[in-house]
């Protein structure tokens, strides 16, 4: 039996569905996936159209809504919500290092994990979609970074599922690899550094000072995971969101105090740290990452840790070399590095698994560039001008090459402008869809 419960407006009913781990071999082993379905208060027994949410990540659960947050209070307008936990991900057949290591040694899990990637993320969905509202009843899907590289996943191969589909800061390079990927972010990262500092220039010294202080003594955080100059760098990924900088800063404001010994990191800086570079509550972003990238179609399917031998290429984030220079300390983005695997207590027991997804080769196509050219479902897309994460340029030629899509770029937001714009991004994305806009 569902369970039903009340929020200030909202009700939300769970859903579970049992799910082949591997689609193509359907009376194997099955998994759970669970499915959160929010509706306006009120509303509960009106005919509405679904709208699927296919949450960022990869490898992140779905928001759990406390009323009709950010961009929900816009959708429930039209819509009844089905937020989706990707598997592996929140209540969905969880795959962590304390449930990973029950399926046996690296390879066992290794090859588990090869079926959580936007493929079976879409299959999960058709399967959803037939038990919930019949195989006749088609409904919207809205894509959020990482959901919208699963939406065109769903568009190349179930588009007969779908009414219509909403991508937000996530139309990813078709034929990219994750050289190409990392080439192009780069700079990117540059640039967003170079903001960061312009806005705060006092932090260009206090960035440096943390870095010199690491550089010679690594730190240990709360949870035992090892604080390096390079996992410093780590907070780059901030910077990718509306309030990252601003968020960044207010970290650094409070980096030291006065102990025993003299001037140390404080308790307080190595807490906030730890919230932003644990990954205990999401494992499979840095497990799977570089793997969303991985196509067999495109430079071989590999991606052999193509952020860690991209960075060569720009010695610019050589944070030691900097020091020694007197130049800034660059911080990083949504890289995901080898060397995670030994300074995160959550991903240590994951190292030789995620070695085996990197030297994998044989990943299947997720797009298929010949169905996205004939498409016939109402496309729109976000595409963020100035986005860290997902390559302006790519998303441009993707929205080009998808028959019917209507691209609306902004400058207006960040990658995280879904969440941040309180349903403004998606009130426009809708009106696009509708013809009003």
């Amino acid at each position: 039996m569902s369970t039903i419960s009340r929020l200030p407006g909202i009700v939300t009913t769970d859903h579970v569905f049992q799910v082949p781990l591997d689609h193509a071999a359907p009376e194997g082993e099955q998994i759970e996936v669970y499915a959160r379905e929010v509706v306006a208060s009120g509303r509960e027994r009106d005919d509405l159209p679904w709208l699927l949410f296919l949450q960022g990540g990869p490898g992140g659960k779905a928001a759990r809504p406390l009323g009709r947050d950010a961009w929900l209070e816009r959708a429930l307008d039209d819509y009844r919500v089905l937020l989706l936990d990707q598997r592996g991900t929140g209540r969905s057949t969880p795959a962590t290092r304390q449930t990973l290591a029950r399926r046996g040694g690296p390879q066992e899990q290794a090859d588990y994990l090869a079926h959580f990637r936007a493929d079976s993320i879409v299959r999960d969905a058709e399967l959803i979609r037939h038990r919930l509202l019949g195989a006749d009843q088609r409904w919207s899907v809205l894509g959020q970074s990482f959901g919208g590289f699963c939406t065109l996943t769903y568009l190349s191969f179930a588009p007969e599922g779908l009414t219509e589909a909403f991508i937000t800061g996530g139309l990813s390079g078709l034929g990219s690899s994750a050289d190409d990927v990392y080439r192009a972010a780069y700079p990117r990262v540059v640039r967003k550094n170079e903001d960061h500092y312009a806005r705060f220039p006092q932090d260009v010294e206090a960035v440096r000072g943390i870095a010199a202080h690491l550089a010679d003594s690594p730190a240990t955080l709360p949870d035992g995971g090892q604080l390096t100059v390079e996992a410093f760098q780590v907070l780059g990924m901030m910077l990718g969101g509306g309030s990252g900088s601003g968020t960044l800063h207010y970290l650094l404001e409070e980096a030291w105090v006065e102990g025993p010994a003299g001037a140390e990191l404080s308790d307080t800086f190595l807490a906030g740290v730890q919230a932003k570079l644990s990954f205990a509550e999401g494992p499979l972003y840095a497990v799977l990452h570089e793997s969303i990238y991985g196509q067999r179609s495109v430079d071989q399917g590999g991606t052999a840790w193509s952020a860690e031998r991209v960075r060569k290429e720009f010695p610019q984030f050589d944070a030691r070399a900097a020091l020694a220079s007197g130049a800034p300390v660059l911080f990083t983005g949504e890289m995901i590095y080898p060397w995670m695997f030994d300074t995160d207590p959550a991903l240590r027991p994951l190292k030789e698994t995620a070695d085996l997804l990197a030297a994998r080769t044989d990943w299947p196509d997720l797009y298929d560039p010949a169905r996205l050219a004939a498409n016939t479902v109402p496309v729109v897309a976000a595409v963020y001008h100035d986005d860290m994460y997902v390559d302006t340029a790519d998303s441009l030629e993707t929205a080009r090459a998808v028959r019917g899509l209507r691209a609306w770029v902004t400058n207006e937001w960040e990658h995280d402008g879904l969440r941040a714009s309180g349903g403004k991004v998606l009130d426009r994305l809708i009106k696009m869809a509708h013809g009003e806009a």
